[in-house]
């Protein structure tokens, strides 16, 4: 994932930082605590496709 996407992507919903996580290909919103999917190299920002964090995940 290019280091440049990730830094001007932001949340679809609280409009927050996110973090990549890049052993599950994810973008993180600690916020929202949400996991957004990256599939074939592109990000998917739909809230219908993100994931919850588990609560180890919010917390770590």
């Amino acid at each position: 994932m290019d280091k440049k996407l990730i830094a001007i992507l932001v949340c679809p919903i609280c409009q927050g930082s996110l973090s990549y996580n890049a052993n599950q290909q994810e973008l993180i919103c600690k916020v929202d605590g949400l996991a957004y999917p990256i599939r074939d190299d592109i990000p998917v920002m739909l809230e219908s496709e993100a994931r919850p964090l588990t609560l180890e995940e919010k917390l770590g």
